[in-house]
């Protein structure tokens, strides 16, 4: 049987600092509906379609008081990205262009349009559409389950997480550099170099993270993966570097010349086991490698982090639960 992982401490989410985020229809709908915003992950607003929220593992509408759906305005996004944005939407282009905005407390605001582009470079978005506001949840302790199967006094595991979207895979890498960093009873913190490509694992707002990441953590926030790890082995001297869903053929490249250098990697990538993850190429190339000395497998149920098991760097078994 699954287990899911286990935390000894959840940030709590003010309510008012998202829902001041809104527009003035909504922030109502929103107070109105007395939320948890511990059990928040998603608001989405579409024009024209219902406030659509993911909420306790499941997802719901907001009625307005003639008990109908309520249906999202033009007017209703206009205000909300005013809001979002301070009023100077020109002040974001450079975050519209890689599709969200960051805001305090390491919420991400997701936004769709038409997509502007020039010699295939995205140049910016107008016509927004859509928009999403995924709220941050940082959970410290999520990670107390898998630590010793990737570090002891005197060794540290390169490790890949494994799982669907929205199963608990960068809430779980986070607080595995949390830990890395800080150390614990005889096991000294490791200086940590998180790239940050999206504004993820950090949350930086403003250039403050705000997330947890550790006492000796340093942050590339915005920084092309690719580019970022090689940046912080050149100038940050890292134990460990840590990145946020592996993927294209420069983020490989660039694995490859993090663990040269003596330094180790932890990162994730999407998948629902590793059989998913051994059908790329490059996945499938860093298994016949032996680059990786752990995979933690996480499943998807209604439930976000479940933990399915850890293999070692040949597929056996460490942990199953």
């Amino acid at each position: 049987m699954s287990t899911y992982i286990k935390c000894k401490e959840v940030r709590h989410i003010e309510a008012e600092q998202i829902e001041n985020l809104f527009a003035g229809n909504i922030r109502q709908l929103l107070m109105e509906a007395q939320l948890d915003y511990d059990k928040l992950y998603e608001i989405r607003l579409r024009v024209g379609r219902p406030l659509f929220l993911t909420y306790d593992g499941g997802e719901c509408f907001l009625r307005s008081h003639g008990q109908t759906q309520y249906l999202v305005t033009r007017e209703d996004l206009k205000e909300t990205l005013e809001y979002v944005t301070g009023y100077s939407l020109y002040a974001y282009e450079d975050e519209i262009r890689q599709g969200y905005i960051s805001v305090q407390g390491g919420h991400r605001v997701g936004v769709t349009g038409k997509v502007l582009l020039d010699r295939g470079r995205i140049m910016g978005m107008k016509y927004i559409s859509c928009i999403n506001v995924r709220l941050a949840h940082e959970i410290q302790g999520c990670a107390d389950q898998v630590m010793s199967y990737i570090r002891t006094e005197n060794w540290v595991a390169n490790t890949l997480i494994i799982s669907p979207p929205r199963c608990g895979k960068t809430t779980l890498l986070r607080d595995i550099i949390r830990q890395l960093s800080n150390g614990w009873v005889n096991t000294p913190g490791l200086t940590v170099g998180v790239v940050d490509e999206r504004s993820e694992l950090a949350g930086c707002y403003q250039g403050i993270p705000q997330n947890d990441l550790g006492m000796r953590t340093d942050i590339l926030d915005c920084c092309p993966k690719s580019e970022g790890m090689q940046m912080l082995v050149r100038s940050m001297s890292p134990d460990v570097v840590a990145v946020d869903e592996l993927g294209c053929e420069e983020d490989f490249k660039a694995v490859e010349s993090v663990i040269h250098c003596g330094c180790k990697l932890i990162a994730t990538a999407h998948g629902n086991c590793l059989e998913d993850i051994l059908d790329q190429p490059f996945f499938c190339k860093l298994m016949e490698e032996r680059i990786f000395e752990r995979y933690i497998i996480l499943g998807k149920s209604s439930q976000a982090g479940e933990l399915e098991g850890i293999l070692d760097e040949n597929g056996r078994v460490c942990l199953k639960q």
